[in-house]
């Protein structure tokens, strides 16, 4: 096994980056010596370092995206939007943090008290995605650290420079070393990380693969926090609309924002159908106006290239076989450089499939299914074991609230895109998208655990019933060989 990770920019194939394969047995002891001393620190300490690691990011925004857009291959206005989302995590969470874990005193009768206060975990392993390398694990960084926690992080293998300029950006700020510990490394060093004795707790962004396999990792180990964010085969429904170029300017932010690699991005698109060919046409024009090209190109591409060319050989098999099953094609997915992971955003109508694969396609790749009534559109938006987002554009108020009652997902949208989630709002799903433990402003809840204490100031007891006058009352026990 080589000693050394290295990191490739997908749109040029350049080497960006090479580090040392980490040694996860003393990353995690290092972290969980180092988690009591930064518990035992006043909230107020921790915070006031998390916001000077915010001025750092900010400080540094440039380079940061620079080298996010770089890695990931995404535009360079998008990775900006990124950095901007690292920094601001810091304020949301300290406000998550006060809102959903404060302390709580109740006054009770003759001195009292009942208290609700909460504790760290301990040390805690953060396994990080590649499309979102900063923001995401981000997300659970700051609660995590922000609760008391030591955080062992190990970034994606396929983005460990971003991971390594988190964590220098968290030192640099003066969360020390041994609090906030960087593993790099590939699958081998992530399954060890996440079986580790050490660690009190497991926060996963990734694949629904990889997490329903830490869920059965985790099932004999019910002392360890695991929130697992995974990805979704989200539906966007179209249904009667005057305006069918806005509900399709929707349709493509929702599908292909980020070369369709946001686990929250559409992949099946439902329409009625006395509106989908109109929808179709607008669509398939606006997407062949779409710009794909490196992330630092003039004009500013939309999408850049998917992030290596495993991933878009398995997008492009997945097409064909969709289209070898019946699946009628609207829109070509091409491949314009060979050697490289650069794809146009594919379209097909799926409706005639007898059986349609229940799957994330985690690319530039839409379905579509046409549907008669609003009933069928949300039986089929239903149609899925994954449950993270979910939209509607058009209809009524009525039909939103229909809609809203009966679709299975975390984020529930209404004439916006399936990809539009506050960071001031919870972020998760149910099914394949995740175990309850939804992040974003909801992620003080897993970072943290409650304790209930009743306290007095003075020792105060008595038993009223159940006690004879006096222990001379009692009654002789006779028995042989004893009185």
């Amino acid at each position: 096994m080589s000693e050394e990770l290295i990191s490739y920019e997908p749109a040029t194939g350049a080497e960006l980056w090479r580090g040392r394969i980490s040694d996860v047995d003393a990353e995690v002891a290092a972290a969980r010596q180092a988690w009591p001393g930064w518990a035992a620190k006043p909230l107020a300490y921790r915070a006031e370092t998390l916001r000077r690691f915010a001025d750092r990011v900010k400080a540094d925004a440039e380079s940061f995206a620079d080298l996010i857009a770089r890695e990931t291959g995404k535009p360079l206005w998008e990775a900006r939007t990124e950095v901007e989302s690292v920094a601001a995590k810091v304020d949301i969470s300290v406000k998550a943090y006060a809102e959903r874990t404060p302390n709580r005193r109740i006054e009770g009768a003759m001195g009292l008290r009942h208290a609700v206060r909460h504790k760290p975990h301990g040390a805690l392993a953060v396994l990080g995605p590649y499309n979102f390398p900063a923001h995401l694990p981000n997300g659970h960084i700051v609660p995590a650290l922000l609760a008391g926690n030591s955080v062992i992080f190990k970034p994606s293998e396929k983005t460990p420079a971003v991971g390594a300029k988190l964590a220098q950006l968290f030192h640099s700020a003066g969360v020390p070393e041994e609090v906030l510990r960087l593993v790099i490394g590939g699958p081998d060093q992530g399954k060890a990380l996440a079986g580790h004795d050490g660690i009190d707790g497991l926060l996963f962004t990734g694949s629904a693969r990889t997490g329903v396999a830490l869920n059965r990792q985790f099932a004999d180990r019910p002392g360890k926090i695991l929130a697992l964010e995974m990805g979704g085969n989200n539906p966007i429904v179209v249904w009667d609309t005057p305006d069918i170029r806005t509900a399709a300017m929707l349709v493509v932010q929702s599908a292909f924002l980020s070369a369709g690699q946001r686990c929250t991005n559409a992949r099946r698109l439902i329409v009625r159908q006395t509106v989908a060919e109109a929808l179709i046409d607008e669509v398939r024009n606006l997407t062949n106006r779409l710009i794909v090209d490196h992330p630092h190109a003039d004009p500013a591409p939309y999408m850049g290239p998917v992030i290596d060319n495993e991933a878009a050989d398995g997008l492009t098999e997945s097409f064909l076989i969709l289209m070898s099953n019946g699946g009628q094609v609207i829109r070509h997915m091409t491949r314009p450089i060979a050697d490289r992971p650069f794809l146009t955003p594919g379209i097909i109508d799926v409706t005639a499939m007898p059986e349609r694969p229940d799957i994330e396609l985690f690319g530039p790749l839409l379905q579509l299914v046409r549907v008669e009534s609003f009933e069928a559109a949300i039986a089929e938006a239903n149609n899925t074991a994954f449950g993270l987002s979910a939209a509607l554009i058009g209809g009524t108020p009525q039909l939103y609230d229909q809609f809203w009652a009966n679709a299975r997902a975390g984020v529930v949208n209404w004439n916006r895109p399936t990809n539009g989630a506050s960071s001031a709002a919870p972020f998760g799903g149910i099914g394949l998208s995740g175990n309850h433990r939804p992040s974003a402003f909801y992620a003080a809840d897993y970072c943290a655990y409650p304790v209930a204490s009743s306290e007095s100031d003075a020792l105060r007891a008595s038993i009223g019933v159940g006690l004879r006058e006096s222990d001379d009352d009692a009654p002789k026990l006779v028995r042989k060989g004893f009185l």
